[in-house]
């Protein structure tokens, strides 16, 4: 392999430049958290590091339109510390703070997270329940899309050559609306979730739910928004056999495989219950908005 580049531009035009201009692998920087991992285990052999963390709009929390654009490089622990988007989405906030320790925390991004495409990652499945979009920039332009059709599989994304994500942005919470993300994991912190699971609902003036979204991650290709686990809410007061219905959507949706962590079976079960106890904490949240 030829010398390994490290690039650092300032803005997002020179960072597409580069990217379309760079012949072999290329990989992006942000926190690190993984791709300095994957170097040092000599798992990948790039040609070109791109460092992102000198573009401001990728290092910045703004409002916008009633919510939150957060920059691609924003850090774990900077998310944490913003009290504005913790009151709006503290099911999100939640998921990104389980990302490893309190010292990667200070490295880690949600973009990051997204981008590593792992079918598990933490924050995906409470970004999908929040309705998140991403921003993506490249040689043909800006484009916005949900994030959960950012994740093709594993470590796959839907990125063209040049493109890169440059933020994720929240959408305004309607009154009376809640979000939860949980996981299940086989040590008490610090370890990759078995299963995940993602919930954001709203209430009605009479209590019943006129809006949900619930996903899934760690039991299938890449993190699943789960369509009929939330139309088992809607319409309801989010009572006994809703939420039994939910359980049962989000076990018939997931698709895991066997592995060291937890086998098919075990991990279908743990998605309908998972599920059930976000969407609780998700409902109890609205409840006190």
């Amino acid at each position: 392999m030829e010398q390994m580049r490290y690039e650092a531009p300032d803005t997002v035009d020179a960072a597409v430049a580069l990217l379309v201009g760079a012949g072999g692998e290329t990989r992006i920087l942000a926190g690190g958290t993984d791709l300095l991992v994957q170097l040092r285990a000599e798992w990948i052999e790039p040609d070109l590091i791109l460092d992102v963390k000198k573009i401001p709009e990728l290092t910045e929390i703004s409002k916008e339109n009633g919510g939150f654009r957060i920059g691609a490089a924003v850090t774990g622990a900077e998310l944490g510390e913003h009290l504005g988007v913790k009151k709006a989405w503290p099911g999100v906030v939640e998921a990104v703070e389980l990302i490893g320790s309190v010292q990667i925390q200070s490295r880690a991004t949600m973009g990051g997270n997204l981008c590593n495409a792992s079918p598990a990652a933490d924050s995906v499945p409470a970004l999908i329940a929040a309705g998140a979009t991403a921003a993506i920039a490249g040689p043909n332009g800006r484009r916005e899309i949900p994030v959960e059709d950012v994740g093709t599989g594993p470590g796959r994304t839907c990125l063209a050559k040049g493109e890169i994500v440059t933020s994720i942005f929240l959408p305004s919470r309607p009154a009376h609306s809640g979000d939860a993300y949980l996981r299940f994991i086989p040590r008490t912190e610090m370890d990759i979730a078995v299963v995940g699971a993602g919930v954001s609902l709203t209430l009605d003036g009479g209590g019943k739910c006129s809006a949900a979204r619930v996903a899934l991650g760690a039991v299938a290709e890449r993190a699943l928004l789960v369509d009929a686990a939330a139309r088992a809410l809607i319409g309801t007061p989010v009572d006994d056999a809703a939420l039994d219905n939910l359980a049962k959507a989000a076990s018939a949706a997931a698709r895991p495989i066997d592995d060291k962590r937890g086998t098919k079976e075990y991990r279908i079960k743990v998605s309908g219950v998972l599920a059930r106890r976000a969407a609780q904490a998700a409902l109890e949240r609205a409840r006190q908005s």
